[in-house]
This record gives structure tokens, sequence and C-alpha cells, in this order.
């Protein structure tokens, strides 16, 4: 007989980062619709305040908080962290689901970053991830089973056109997840990663706003497009869900069998 409470979320509390635009907000819309009560963090006040306020046009009574912070920024995480801490304190009731996915590129030639330039995608893309995850770990425990899910790239499982940086900062993203799956298993937290390929967001328009490059995609993807956001979210709450509780230390990619592209 088929459990539903093993594909929902309901009365969960799920921090997600990033979460005022694309692969973010996407997230935060398939875990609001499982159940879930959402902390949702971004830089961006006011593009977060209208994230918040179309998520509840479509869930009216939804239990929503916004932070504005700058992760990558250690004072700014630290607040962050007093408020997270402050609101599952009010009940008593820790943290369900953590998704680290705040993160940043700027691409160009490895010998052209500036030293500030590639430790600043590090800092972003990998440390407050890492940093999140270690403080957020008590309350995460509060729970028989918790999940984290970060979002990670295709770029740190092979190369593509991004910039090393992005690339070493996702791969260690990968490896971090592994490693803290092991060493949290025993204390209820699984730790899981999805990998994206081209999403269409924000922040991937302008390139496949040129039809070369597009077509140069198109023709190492197999499925022939672009993924959407919404794609990488439902990865992203499966392994948020019940259903997934004996999966820990996986990365699945979301990238139209690009991986597995053969000649």
């Amino acid at each position: 007989m088929i459990n539903p409470h093993r594909w929902r979320l309901d009365g969960q509390r799920a921090l997600v980062t990033g979460a005022s635009a694309g692969i973010g907000k996407a997230v935060a819309a398939e875990l609001l619709g499982l159940g879930a009560q959402l902390l949702m963090v971004a830089r961006d006040e006011r593009g977060l305040e209208l994230a918040r306020e179309e998520l509840l046009e479509d869930a009216p009574h939804a239990l929503i908080e916004t932070f504005a912070a700058d992760i990558a920024d250690p004072g700014q995480r630290a607040e962050l962290l007093d408020w997270v801490e402050d609101i599952a304190s009010l009940q008593d009731d820790g943290l369900d689901i953590l998704v680290n996915n705040a993160g940043s590129n700027l691409s160009r030639a490895a010998t052209d970053y500036g030293e500030d330039e590639w430790r600043a995608i590090f800092e972003l893309n990998l440390f407050s991830a890492f940093e999140l995850s270690r403080q957020l770990w008590p309350l995460l425990t509060r729970h028989a089973s918790s999940a984290i899910v970060n979002v990670g790239s295709v770029s740190g499982l092979t190369h593509v056109r991004t910039g090393a940086p992005y690339g070493m900062s996702k791969a260690a993203m990968h490896q971090m997840t592994k490693n803290l799956a092991v060493e949290w298993a025993e204390d209820g937290v699984r730790v899981n990663a999805v990998a994206p390929w081209y999403i269409r967001t924000r922040r991937t328009s302008p390139k496949l706003a040129d039809p070369d490059y597009l077509d140069e995609v198109l023709l190492r993807t197999p499925m022939g497009r672009i993924g959407e956001p919404e794609e990488v979210a439902a990865a992203v709450a499966f392994l948020c869900l019940p259903a997934a509780s004996y999966i820990t230390g996986e990365c699945i990619a979301v990238d139209g069998g690009f991986l597995r592209y053969g000649f």
C-alpha cells in the first residue's frame, strides 16, 4: 500500500539560498507545493520580496519568511544564522531541509582572473555552503531524518566553457557532499547534490541568446533542448522527500543526457 506521506513535506521547515530567482525560486515553489514551510534567502531584497509575494498568490496561507543577505560575507552569514536559530527556537523544532543553491560565475580564461575574482567565486559557491551546513547541523540533527541538497553543476564533473574557478568550486562541492553524507549519516542528516547543465535562467540568457552558441549546446544535449528551473527543482525536492530516505552522498545530473553524450 502506498504511503502518501512519503511524498509530502508537510510541516517541514526548509531554508533555500539564492531563492529570489531562477533555480532557487523554482526550488522554493516546489517545496512549498509539497507542504514545506519556507525560509528564503538572497542578496536581492526587492527580488526576494517579489518572489515571496508571487508564491503567496498561489498559496495565500503558506508560511514563508525571507531574509536578505550576502551569504559569502561572514558578518551577513552570521546574521542569517541568528535569524534561523531564532525562528527554530520559537517552535523548538529545528530545521528539516537546507538547499545550498546560491552561486555565481565569472567566465574568462584562467590567466585573466584577478585573485579577488576567483576567490569570490569560491567564497559564494563553496565556502558559504560548507559554513551554512556546519553551522546549521545542530538544528538539522533535532530530527530523526533531515536533508541537505547542494546545487552543483555538470561543470564540476566534466569540462565546460564556464571558467576554471567555477568548475573547481562545483567539483569541490560534489566532494563535500560525499564527505558530509558519510560523516553525518549516523546523525540522520542525508546530504545529496544535483548537477544541472544549461538551464533557462536569467544568468544563462545572454549566452543562449547567441544562436550559434545555442546550436552547439543543443548538439551536445541528447534531449535537444534547454532545461527549465522547475526540472532541477523537482530533482532537489525528491532528494528532500521521505521517499528518498535511503539515498545519501549522491549527485543527480539534471542535464538532458549531456554527461552521457557519445560519438
